[in-house]
Order: C-alpha cells, then structure tokens, then sequence
C-alpha cells in the first residue's frame, strides 16, 4: 500500500512575503486560484501582520476577499496578534497559524520579545481561536540552527513546541529557517520533539540554502513525519539570513516524494504552471 504525504502549500505566504517589489494583489490571487486547482488540503494565503513590518501582506484582506474558494480547501493565514486573528476571522481564514522561536536571538530579532514573551502574546489567539472553533496551527523557526545564537539545542526545540501543543495547535511546524540544517541536526532535534508530540501532529519546514532540503525531508520521513511545507517554484527566503534560500520546491519535493513511492494526491500539470507562475513574480521583483 502506497503511504500518503501531504504537502502544505506555504507559497502564497511564506514564499512572497520577502519580496522586495509589492507584488500585485490580483497576481497573490491568481497564484492562490491556480494552486487551488492542484489538489492541496491546505494552502497558506497570506498574514494578518502590521504593513508597517511587512508590506507585502497590507493585502491579506483583499486576497482573503479575492479567491475563488474551492470545497476541501484550507485557506490558512498567519496571525502574530489579537488584532490579527481577528482580522483574519473576519476575512473567513479557514485556519490561522501562530510562530515562536527556539532560539532567544531569532525570537528578539523577529518577534522583538522573548520566547516566553512572544509565546504570552499568542494566548489570546489560543483562546479566540478555540472559542471561535477556529483550528490552529504552530510553527518553530531555526530548530537546528540560529543566524544569531549558532546551533540550536534539541530540547530547546521540544520545550517550545509543548508550549504551542499546550496552547491548542492541532500540528506544529518545525522550521529550519535559514536553511542549514542537515539530516543527522533534524534527527536529533526530531529526537527530543517526539517526546512532547507524535509525528501525526508535526511537520517538516526546509529551506534549501544549502541544497540539504529533501535529505532533511528524507530524515522526518524516517522518523514518522508525513507532513511537509514548501513553496511552489522555490519562493521564498529569510531576512534575517541574507542568501538565505526560500522554502523547498513543491514540484521537487512532489517528486521526491513520488519517486520513493509517496502518495502526495498533486496534479503536477497543475503545480507546474503554477510555479512557472510563481518565477514570474519573483524574476520581475529581482529584475
């Protein structure tokens, strides 16, 4: 029997967000429309962020307002606030995500607040959330390692995904933001995670920088995982780690996935166009 794994699409977000030129919010839309078509149970849209710190999203409502809503579709956003989530609840978010750091220097750098700080900050989410019926999601930036405080202890990892687990996400994200994790660093991080969650309720968040993504995907394989993030045509990056690469290629990792025998339900016509779509905006951005 084939083993399923899905893909969580995080381009639309994750991937445009760095950007430098404002990218159209009709051309945000049709991104999130194509990619609708392709299969996906979960796409990341946009965030429900100040546009003072991220420009690139001042948009969420409209886009939010903008898609073509297809049955079986999560439509995520990211939430840093009270005033976010509810933005984000009012804009018909299937889904909203909260993010906390396991380093103190990407928590301060990022968030501008401790992790213990920032994580008091998302409690009233949690509790909108849950009283809305809303579910949540969690992510963990630089799980292996930190552009401000070098590797990032295992255990430092777990306490703060039991943290987000304690707080109501339904699965936890575990992000190597800058991308330089590598598979015995994932391992061991997987390691000590495991023991506050069960690999049915984590996923995995690669970057490519060093080229190591799928290897680290290959790694939360063999522990359990069968989640992954990542970003249709590559898009994507880190503005705390210049060079930083974006998030894995959905169609490579579709493929990846698809020849070790991985069910992942895409319709790779589709993911195709929509990556070669996705080039455009980046290649007129860094034109």
């Amino acid at each position: 029997m084939t083993s399923r794994v899905e893909i969580f699409e995080m381009g639309p977000r994750d991937g445009l967000q760095n950007e430098k030129r404002m990218i159209a919010t009709a051309d945000k839309i049709a991104l999130v429309d194509l990619l609708s078509q392709a299969g996906f149970r979960r796409i990341e849209v946009t965030s429900f962020v100040s546009p003072k710190w991220v420009p690139q999203m001042g948009d969420a409502t409209q886009v939010m307002a903008g898609i073509a809503r297809r049955a079986g579709v999560s439509y995520a956003a990211l939430t840093p606030n009270l005033k976010g989530y509810q933005a984000a609840h009012q804009a018909r978010a299937s889904e909203v995500a909260i993010f906390a750091s396991a380093s103190e220097g990407f928590s301060r750098a990022n968030l501008n607040a401790s992790i213990a700080d920032s994580l008091e900050r998302f409690r009233p989410v949690a509790d909108a959330a849950r009283a809305d019926g809303v579910p949540m999601r969690g992510y963990v930036s630089v799980v292996t390692d930190c552009p401000f405080d070098g590797p990032t202890a295992p255990s430092d990892v777990a306490r703060v995904v039991a943290a987000l687990r304690d707080m109501g996400c339904y699965e936890v994200s575990l992000g190597d933001t800058i991308g330089q994790g590598r598979p015995e660093t994932i391992d061991a991080m997987l390691g000590a995670v495991l023991n506050e969650l069960p690999a049915d309720r984590l996923a995995g968040h690669y970057h490519d920088t060093a080229g190591r993504a799928l290897q680290n995907v290959d790694a939360s394989l063999a522990r359990g995982l069968r989640v992954f993030d990542a970003a249709v045509g590559g898009l994507g990056g880190c503005p705390y780690a210049p060079g930083a690469a974006g998030n894995v290629a959905t169609e490579a990792l579709a493929r990846h996935l698809a020849a070790q025998g991985f069910d992942h339900g895409l319709d790779m016509a589709v993911i195709d166009r929509a990556a070669a779509f996705a080039r455009t905006l980046r290649e007129e951005t860094h034109a």
